[in-house]
């Protein structure tokens, strides 16, 4: 019956999926091949099905060799080496090993500080002094570090992990790291030997020393596995944590909040699995669960034992059952635990000895390359050069094809970026030099004497000065915003048409309509009017600079525009006389209000410009070298009237650069709000003809951003 039960359950599967009758298990050793004989022996005498055939092979590298071949069919591996072998492509999974719990998690690794120091948290903790297990222990290092660079709260440059910590906290022990920075508030032995050295030598080390290392003072949180501190106090532990309370310890939370240290499965930095059993293409993984769970149920062989002298053979002897693990490798260890040690793998031999930067102009080849020598005076990695693009699509195309590796892109470009050419962001601006500053507001910029407007309506038949066909907050966005109330109705999808039946005489560099150009001035000779690149009330400066002039009426910029071009900020003739005061904000719900009320009084949030690059940078390095260089003040990457123009490589409006954290697909920076409305159907003359005003937004959005013009 068990035959012909297989037979059936054979018919049953997907086509895509041979019904194996016996799987072929890879082992690493002779005591392995010992054991696994007699489990397949143990097997057969239950009638489990399909039956266990045993393969030997050197080692868990050509396991997973054979495994892509199609010589085995499973095999158990630990979470490392699971993540290793799915660097060349997502692989398959049939269960996970677990402990009676049935969570399949090896343990949490977690950030454990005193309660008494309440102004610690997951976000403060740059400059504290820090205790480790030891140096690329997983609980200890590789989770802590890897989620801290994860989520771009740590940056590393050229892969120098270590020199990244010791600049990050103030003083650690990190037994057998061998940099005195990184060893200072290592102890030894009780003699004051063997300081650092990764053993039971030095007190600090393991699990138990690293909170040791807490307890005494010699640092301000401790990264651990979350039974530590329960191990270690409430009469648990040795002489020295004799009187401590698990109540006087808190966790750290991803989130920026504490827990106590009971509530690890909710508040831990990195969910660290048990091993996993990976299975080849041609396996059906619930067959093999299958076979398994029967094995633990049928038969009284002990899977989780080793004999004396072993360890380990075949599965872990800490585990006693196996959950199901149908899907990839990512699925089943967990995106966090995936991404934690993708920010750990780094090999600065495998990074390329230079990062091309693509300009767009005379004047960004011009600090590109002042920027590539001062980087380089400091023997910042890697060394930056410069690859000219004849446009932001021909950049794309160049950094798609890796003849380039970088360039800073708006929303607009970003998102092309992204769908068109496969690149994703590496780093972005922040405006208001905070770590979540990476958006600005699309803002509406009236004279304050101007009482003629008192709502968006009033903007009819006004002069309108336009950072640029296609950009975001000068054109996307205030013409989306027209649509949307009604005020524009395109006919057939003629945007710039319809923008111009409803505004004065304007300035929109690009354009292909007249009067959309009628107040524009070209370049400094008078020529180039309208014309990208050339025109000077181009861009949030030249936009704005319109207005100032008395060319426009409303100004369509980003919010930090006003200030960065008022009050002394800019000494150009045109502004040097201008104050933030002489000017308000247009509201959408019919109202006005001060320069500095953006947030509550604009016309939308717009993700930040971001660092786009080939899926094949190591993003960490690429954000690595710009944090580092930003920090050390070699160069001002956010000046550019010195190289003779404005925003060049980066918007003059820069606070800093920060990291993109989780943010790391063109879809999850611009976010999902921003997709929807560039997801939205094509603008075709039949789409549109009877549409509602919401629907007109996101194809005149679409429209325009897929035009593919440089903000």
């Amino acid at each position: 019956m068990g035959v012909w039960a297989a037979t059936l359950g054979c018919l049953l599967l997907t086509l895509h999926v041979v019904c194996v009758s016996g799987v072929r298990w890879c082992v690493l050793s002779d005591a392995e091949m010992t054991k696994c004989l007699a489990m397949s022996e143990a097997f057969s005498s239950a009638s489990i099905r399909p039956s266990l055939r045993c393969v030997r092979q050197s080692d868990i590298a050509a396991c997973a060799q054979s495994l892509r071949n199609g010589e085995v069919d499973a095999f158990s591996a630990r979470a490392a080496d699971i993540y290793s072998f799915g660097k060349q492509g997502d692989i398959k999974m049939a269960a996970g090993e677990s402990g009676s719990d049935g969570e399949g998690v090896s343990y949490y690794a977690v950030a454990v500080v005193k309660k008494s120091s309440p102004s610690i948290n997951v976000d403060s903790l740059q400059g504290r002094r820090s205790c480790h297990t030891g140096i690329d222990r997983t609980a200890g290092w590789k989770m802590p570090i890897g989620y801290l660079v994860q989520t771009s709260r740590l940056s590393v440059m050229g892969c120098d992990i270590k020199t990244g910590v010791s600049e990050f906290f103030n003083g650690s022990c990190v037994p057998g790291a061998g940099v005195p920075s990184l060893c200072s508030q290592c102890v030894g032995d009780a003699d004051g030997n063997h300081r650092c050295e990764f053993s039971n030598n030095e007190r600090y080390f393991s699990y138990n020393g690293a909170f040791r290392c807490l307890v005494e003072d010699a640092g301000e949180v401790a990264f651990v596995k979350h039974t530590t501190v329960q191990e270690n106090t409430d009469g648990s532990g040795e002489s020295w944590a004799s009187g401590l309370h698990s109540q006087d310890y808190q966790l750290l939370c991803r989130d920026g909040s504490r827990a106590e240290v009971t509530d690890y499965r909710r508040c831990h930095l990195v969910r660290v699995p048990s091993r996993g059993i990976v299975i080849g293409n041609q396996v059906d993984g619930q067959q093999v669960y299958s076979m398994l769970v029967d094995g633990l149920k049928k038969t009284q062989f002990p899977m989780f034992q080793s004999p004396a002298g072993e360890s380990n053979l075949l599965f872990s002897d800490s585990s006693s059952t196996f959950v199901s693990a149908q899907g990839t490798h990512t699925q089943w260890m967990g995106q966090n635990y995936h991404d934690t040690m993708a920010a750990m793998d780094c090999n600065s031999a495998e990074l390329p000895e230079s990062l091309r930067w693509c300009v767009l102009s005379d004047a960004e080849q011009k600090k590109c390359v002042a920027m590539a020598t001062a980087f380089s005076s400091r023997g910042l990695t890697p060394k930056v050069q410069c690859a000219y693009g004849d446009s932001v699509t021909h950049c794309m195309k160049m950094i798609q094809a890796k003849e380039a590796d970088a360039i800073t892109l708006d929303g607009g470009d970003i998102f092309t970026a992204g769908k068109t050419y496969g690149l994703i962001p590496a780093a972005a601006e922040s405006y208001d030099g905070e770590a979540d500053g990476a958006l600005y507001y699309a803002v509406a910029v009236l004279r304050k004497s101007d009482n003629t407007i008192r709502n968006l309506a009033d903007l009819r038949s006004k002069r309108g000065c336009h950072t640029g066909l296609g950009r975001s907050a000068g054109w996307n966005i205030p013409i989306g915003t027209f649509i949307e109330k009604g005020l524009i109705q395109p006919q057939h999808c003629q945007i710039q048409e319809g923008a111009a039946g409803f505004l004065g005489p304007s300035c929109v560099p690009g354009a292909s309509v007249s009067s959309l150009c009628e107040v524009c001035i070209g370049d400094e000779n008078g020529n180039n009017k309208c014309v990208k690149d050339k025109e000077r009330f181009e861009g949030y400066t030249g936009a704005f600079r319109c207005l100032a002039q008395g060319a426009g009426d409303v100004a369509f910029v980003k919010h930090t525009t006003v200030f960065q071009n008022t009050d002394g900020n800019n000494t150009e003739s045109w502004a040097a006389n201008l104050h933030s005061e002489e000017f308000q904000l247009l509201c959408p719900h019919d109202a006005r209000a001060g320069v500095t009320q953006y947030r509550h009084c604009n016309l939308a949030r717009v993700p930040a410009h971001a660092v786009m690059t080939h899926t094949d940078t190591h993003t960490h390095s690429l954000y690595g070298l710009l944090d580092k260089a930003q920090r050390s003040g070699v160069f001002k990457m956010f000046e550019s009237a010195s190289h003779g123009g404005r925003d060049l490589i980066f918007k003059d409006s820069t606070q800093r650069i920060v990291g993109v954290a989780n943010r790391r697909t063109y879809q999850e920076w611009l976010g999902q709000e921003y997709m929807d409305t560039l997801l939205a159907m094509e603008c075709t003359s039949a789409a549109t003809a009877g549409q509602s005003f919401s629907s007109l937004l996101a194809f005149a959005i679409l429209s325009s951003f897929l035009a593919g013009w440089l903000q």
